[in-house]
């Protein structure tokens, strides 16, 4: 677990968060910018010294400023890779990654500099200086430094904010390795919330200094907080699914939702793996009776749970899928010619499209590679 309770005051911002999250896994600090993610990392690796307040990983104590406790930054083992990679231009891409060994000269090396090669593909950049090296491959090597530092904590301030979207897609893989392989805890600061659809495993919302929400990435997604930053055409509900069937041709998986069936565009995945989809509610359509005779494949049967006004003359409806929670964006008209109310049984029609590019692997419990 990693708890947090700071406070910092400065001449026009203050900023007071809380929350406790669990570990391992990613905690994505969310919110736009200027809303205290970095100045909140920074306390968290004692780069910042808070007002007030503690930090606490897995039970240590690392800050306290009641109990005057204040564990240097290097003695934190914590790791921190930056939005620019921070590289030493005079080393070559081994050089880099061998500082980040001699950091951790006298703590148990449980990440091994091979594996940290074979993880982040770094085998042909070993020999290169940082300015012969992309982007994306300059953010692969420092996140390798970091790694090799054998940190209890992995802090990660926007490291794809610097890259075009070419070297985003190219460092991101990377990073859903590194979740998935390595039980250590990682905080990743983001205000683009597709990274974080892709990695967080928890999110901390953050706005002008204050948590306005923080739960599981499922949870959070329906929460009016999270609807209160993110662009309307973001909206939509985060589901977690298990694949029972796949069609390698065809490029599509089925996965199991609820007591429903739901059928996305993905490869490269094996009956029984567990994937997050997103569901935007802008695509959702709501019918009160079966329909046939539509190129729309998707329909997931539920009862409508609640119905809140939204942007401009619409409404969310949430509907309960045998569990999970789909959310769709209607008009009032629309409900009121469907005379939709809280109990009534509904269709949620998705066409598949609509989950392309939200569809993403998870992770189950964490593994090293033998």
């Amino acid at each position: 677990m990693l708890r947090v309770s700071l406070l910092k005051r400065r001449r026009e911002f203050t900023l007071a968060a809380s929350f406790a999250a669990p570990t391992p896994g990613v905690i994505a600090l969310f919110g736009r910018s200027g809303s205290g993610k970095t100045t909140l990392i920074d306390m968290i690796a004692g780069l910042l010294p808070p007002d007030e307040g503690e930090v606490q990983l897995t039970g240590t104590v690392l800050t306290d400023t009641r109990a005057r406790i204040a564990v240097a930054p290097e003695r934190r083992r914590i790791g921190y890779v930056f939005q620019d990679s921070r590289l030493f231009p005079h080393l070559t891409a081994t050089g880099n990654l061998r500082y980040g060994e001699k950091r951790a000269r006298s703590v148990p090396r449980s990440i091994r500099f091979e594996e940290v090669v074979d993880l982040l593909g770094l085998a042909a950049l070993l020999r290169r200086r940082p300015h012969e090296l992309s982007g994306g491959e300059r953010q692969r090597v420092a996140l390798g430094r970091a790694l090799l530092s054998q940190p209890q904590l992995l802090l990660l301030d926007e490291p794809l904010a610097s890259l075009d979207v070419a070297r985003r897609e190219e460092v991101l893989p990377y990073l859903e390795t590194l979740r998935d392989w390595l039980s250590i805890p990682m905080v990743y600061v983001s205000h683009q919330f597709e990274e974080v659809l892709r990695l967080a495993t928890y999110i901390v919302l953050l706005e002008e200094g204050r948590v306005l929400a923080a739960g599981p990435v499922g949870e959070l997604s329906l929460r009016p907080e999270l609807r209160s930053v993110l662009a309307s055409d973001l909206v939509g509900a985060v589901l977690d699914g298990l694949v029972t069937q796949v069609d390698a041709a065809g490029g599509t998986a089925e996965l199991a939702i609820g007591t429903g069936r739901l059928q996305v565009s993905l490869r490269d995945v094996s009956p029984g793996s567990r994937v997050r989809v997103q569901l935007l509610a802008r695509d959702i359509i709501l019918a009160t009776q079966p329909i046939q005779h539509l190129s729309v494949r998707n329909a997931l049967l539920g009862t409508v749970k609640e119905i809140t006004p939204d942007i401009d003359a619409s409404v969310l409806v949430k509907v309960d899928v045998g569990g999970p929670i789909v959310l769709a964006r209607i008009t009032e008209g629309a409900r009121q010619a469907l005379r939709l109310a809280p109990g009534d049984a509904v269709w949620a029609l998705v066409k598949a499209v609509s989950t392309r590019g939200h569809a993403f692997r998870l992770f189950g419990a964490p593994a090293r590679r033998a």
